[in-house]
């Protein structure tokens, strides 16, 4: 395969995909290096030179800003994933977008399909909608990829936030009434490698759903986290669970985030590995760099 450009090259997921992928060439550059509000600065990178694909791990995460700041929410989500698409759709280059859970209202009892009508409740969840139909529209050959509660041992996210946190507590109050699938930014990472090896298949062309195997909440996220922190002679705060509405937001959370994954298995055989195996990894991770 040739070279693949992956925007967010600083994020989370896109620095994974760039470590991880071993004997493949992969251009990431970092925000700095290119302005995801500029479409014209998106489809010239994508002009650049002749990509074997192009993944787009870049995105406006932070929730509840979103909510006052839609502007930007909106054209990092939406129009950046529009100007990518409708680049890539030009060269015919597949394009690969990471996309989010919050495109359900989580009222479902079960884990959401792929076919499970979207209803965002706020503005992050609509402006990654509307980056889904802007791929969806402008090229053919995508893969979309939802996902969720995406943790890693680099960039900010919720297991480095207990970790920081229990330092100087004894108690965290902690959300436990919102079910979801913690996810690892390095298991992303590995099935999206996996797929960009079918990506010329028109067949796997399509959405899918991303998530670690198992489900939690965020209070049994914070003990997992917490006990394997312990292992290392950490310090392991008691999880005091709240109900969401003790912890209000300026954004709304979806109180069931739980995907499956049935499709990405028959589809591409990626089957994911439980989350508390990889939060035990991330946790090594963090706390031998503190040793």
């Amino acid at each position: 395969m040739g070279a693949v450009l992956v925007t967010g090259g600083s994020g989370q997921v896109g620095g994974a995909i760039a470590r991880l992928a071993l004997g493949r060439e992969i251009v990431a550059p970092r925000r700095d290096a290119l302005d995801l509000t500029d479409p014209a600065a998106l489809a010239a990178m994508v002009e650049s030179r002749e990509w074997a694909a192009v993944v787009n791990c870049a995105a406006y995460t932070a929730v509840d800003r979103a909510e006052s700041d839609v502007v930007a929410a909106w054209t990092i989500n939406a129009l950046a994933p529009a100007a990518l698409a409708a680049a890539t759709a030009r060269k015919g280059i597949p394009l690969i977008q990471l996309s989010t859970d919050y495109v359900f209202d989580g009222t479902k009892s079960g884990a959401y399909t792929e076919t499970d009508p979207i209803a965002p409740i706020g503005v992050y969840g609509a402006s990654k909608e509307g980056g889904e139909q802007a791929v969806r529209t402008a090229n053919p050959a995508h893969v979309i990829l939802r996902t969720a509660w995406v943790v890693s041992a680099t960039g900010s996210n919720f297991v480095k936030t207990m970790l920081r946190l229990a330092a100087d507590r004894d108690e965290l109050r902690v959300v436990a009434d919102q079910h979801g699938c913690p996810t690892g930014a390095d298991d992303i990472a590995r099935a999206v490698l996996t797929i960009l090896d079918r990506i010329d298949d028109p067949a796997a062309f399509g959405t899918y759903h991303l998530v670690n195997q198992g489900e939690a909440t965020w209070a049994d996220l914070a003990e997992a986290v917490f006990a394997r922190a312990a292992a290392h002679g950490g310090k392991a705060p008691r999880v005091g669970r709240i109900a969401t509405k003790d912890y209000p937001t300026p954004a709304a959370r979806p109180a069931n985030s739980r995907l499956d994954t049935a499709k990405l298995r028959r589809q591409f055989g990626i089957v994911p590995r439980d989350w508390r195996v990889m939060i035990d990894e991330i946790v090594d991770q963090l706390m031998e760099k503190t040793a």
